[in-house]
Formats: C-alpha cells, sequence, structure tokens
C-alpha cells in the first residue's frame, strides 16, 4: 500500500532486460521523441506520468491512474518501462480487482473455453473430446497444435509468456539467489560429513541427542538462533557488567572445549536456516513473475524490445494478442501500438 497515496502497488518493473537493444529502439533522438510522445497520450487519458520520482527503488510501478519512471532508470528502459506499466492499466480496465487477485489469463486472451481437464493428458481420445468442447477457433488450433504440450489453450498461454519473460528480464532466471541455495546445500553436506566421522548414525531428520545434552549448558546455544550473539552478565555496578561476543566463524575459539562435531551441528543449523530463507524468497520472486498482469506486461514490453523473438517464443499468444488488438480488445493499447508502428519501432501487425 503507497503510504502517499493510499494505493495498492500493482506493477513493478523490478530489473533490467539484460538484452540487446541495437537496432529496435533507434537512435536516442527517436527515443526521446516516441517518450514524450507516450508521456503526452497517456496524460491525455487522465493518467499521472511522474519521471523523476524514486519509484520505490525500481525502474516503475503503477498505482490506479498514475505511472511512475524512476529518474534512476537508464534512457533506454524507459519506454519499455512506460510499455509495461501501461499494460497494468490495461488490465485494471480489464479486470477491476486484478489488484488483489493478479488477474486471469482468460480475461487477458478472452480465452473461454469449456475445457474442464486441466491435466497434460496427451491421449488421442482425450485430445478429440477436448477439441470438440472449445468454441472459439484460435483455442482450437492451440489443442490441435503438435508442439502443445499443455492439454489446454491456458496452459499453453502460459507457458509461451514464461518463455518471454524470461527473455525480457533475465533476472526472473533467480540465477543469483539459485546458486546461494546450492552453496548451502553444500555447506550443509560439508557440515554433516563432519559430524558423521563422530556419530556415524547422525540423521538431519532425527534428533540429535548428544548434542541436546552438551548445549544446554553452554552460552553456544544462543548460536543456534543467532549467527552472532552479545552475552552481557550484568551486574548493580555498571563497570563490573561484562559482555561476550560469540560467533558462528569462531565457535572453536570461543569454546575450546566443544566438540568438533557439536560446531558442525550448529553451522548445519544455520546453513539450514539460510536455505530455508532463499527457497521463500525463490518462491516469492517466481509466484511474483508467474502472475497473469505480470506476464502480460511483459509479454507487451518484449514486441518493443525484440518483436521476431516474442513471435518465435510465443506464436500461439502473439496470434490471440494481435487478434484481440485489432477488434479493440485491449482499449487503447491499440493506439500505442500504432504510434509505435508509425514511429518505425514495430513491424505491421
Amino acid at each position: 500500500m503507497n503510504s502517499r497515496s493510499g494505493f495498492k502497488e500493482v506493477g513493478r518493473d523490478c530489473y533490467p532486460a539484460n538484452v540487446n537493444h541495437q537496432g529496435r529502439l533507434g537512435f536516442p533522438a527517436q527515443q526521446g521523441k516516441m517518450k514524450k510522445e507516450l508521456i503526452k497520450y497517456f496524460k491525455s487519458l487522465g493518467i499521472e506520468v511522474y519521471t523523476n520520482t524514486k519509484a520505490r527503488g525500481h525502474q516503475g510501478f503503477f498505482l490506479v491512474n498514475r505511472i511512475d519512471i524512476s529518474k534512476h532508470t537508464k534512457e533506454e528502459r524507459i519506454i519499455p518501462t512506460l510499455l509495461h506499466e501501461f499494460s497494468h492499466y490495461i488490465h485494471q480496465k480489464l479486470e477491476h480487482n486484478m489488484v488483489k487477485t493478479g488477474g486471469s489469463l482468460e480475461v487477458l486472451f478472452n480465452a473461454k473455453c469449456k475445457v474442464q481437464n486441466e491435466k497434460c493428458n496427451e491421449e488421442i481420445g482425450n485430445r478429440e473430446w477436448e477439441i470438440e468442447r472449445c468454441e472459439d477457433a484460435w483455442m482450437r488450433r492451440c489443442v490441435e497444435s503438435e508442439n502443445s504440450h499443455a492439454s489446454t489453450p491456458l496452459r499453453l498461454l502460459s507457458s509461451e509468456l514464461l518463455e518471454v519473460t524470461r527473455f525480457v528480464d533475465t533476472n526472473s532466471h533467480l540465477i543469483k539467489l539459485k546458486e546461494h541455495k546450492a552453496q548451502m546445500k553444500k555447506k550443509i553436506r560439508m557440515q554433516e560429513e563432519i559430524i558423521k566421522k563422530y556419530y556415524p548414525k547422525f540423521m538431519r531428520s532425527k534428533k540429535f541427542k548428544e548434542f541436546d545434552k552438551y548445549i544446554k549448558k553452554s552460552k553456544a546455544k544462543y548460536l543456534l538462533k543467532y549467527d552472532k550473539v552479545k552475552f552481557i552478565t550484568p551486574h548493580i555496578l555498571k563497570i563490573l557488567r561484562r559482555e561476550e561476543f560469540y560467533s558462528i566463524q569462531t565457535i572453536e575459539q570461543d569454546f575450546p572445549d566443544m566438540p568438533a562435531a557439536f560446531c558442525a551441528y550448529i553451522r548445519l543449523k544455520s546453513a539450514q536456516k539460510k536455505q530455508g530463507r532463499i527457497s521463500v524468497r525463490i518462491n516469492r520472486m517466481n509466484k511474483y513473475y508467474s502472475k497473469p498482469t505480470e506476464l502480460f506486461a511483459r509479454f507487451v514490453e518484449g514486441f518493443y524490445i525484440d518483436e521476431a523473438r516474442v513471435r518465435a517464443l510465443a506464436p500461439h499468444s502473439t496470434q490471440r494478442f494481435f487478434e484481440l488488438l485489432e477488434d479493440g480488445y485491449y482499449f487503447e493499447l491499440q493506439d500505442v501500438f500504432e504510434m509505435l508502428q508509425s514511429n518505425r519501432q514495430l513491424a505491421t501487425f
């Protein structure tokens, strides 16, 4: 929730796309002209557009009737970010509750099909049944497609749009987080090997009784919760108060009498907590990138970055998108694409 406006933040272009814009975006002067035209048009629709804000640490974000672009956003990223956030504006007109729900591909692509079976099933009989149940010609082609591994058009759309997202925003691969998680797994295995040298029957899934008995009488028990602790021995006289600092990095020095297996177990528990936090973050980011509203926004953004690549990655989604665009389903987005086309930034659709 935005503390100033009271509106909830919907779309956030969190990461720059690591793609080569040369040849697609044109010269800086053309980019500047296109940017001014887009902003002028957005404002004519009653949208407040700000390009000199901090955008809450992101490249841009969309509020109910406001688009903010960070002043730190690189020039070549401003137009894609404007298109990304404007896509949220269009989506909000299609689904008024998209802020809370994240939207749905069924509404975004007007994919109303009576298919009930959401499981992948390649059996010919079931495929024929699904085809018969599809009322829309485009959806029939999706189900009939030999290259489709999804049993419904919605699953196909989701799969294609995720591929586009990975192209537009390379950070959606979460490479750094996955590498960090792999490092934690490696640390856990290393510490487990040390423990098993002394306790061959040790299992991570079961209680380590020998350790539990020992740790109750040691100040090291605080390291099971924190990687660094400051232990204060209270005293009436401040001058006699004693402070001690402990860390999982210096367990052997802080507790010279502690067995090596127990030191390893404390480090193992610390690595497990870190691994858990990384997993939560990965799941949260995957959920964010998989939201229909974000898939759609990066899909639209992708047409400006590299239309040919987007068409190759998402042929069915592209076909459906332009069918609906020409029919006026996406409201003012059609005008925006015509502006891009007139500026020779987008091929004829």
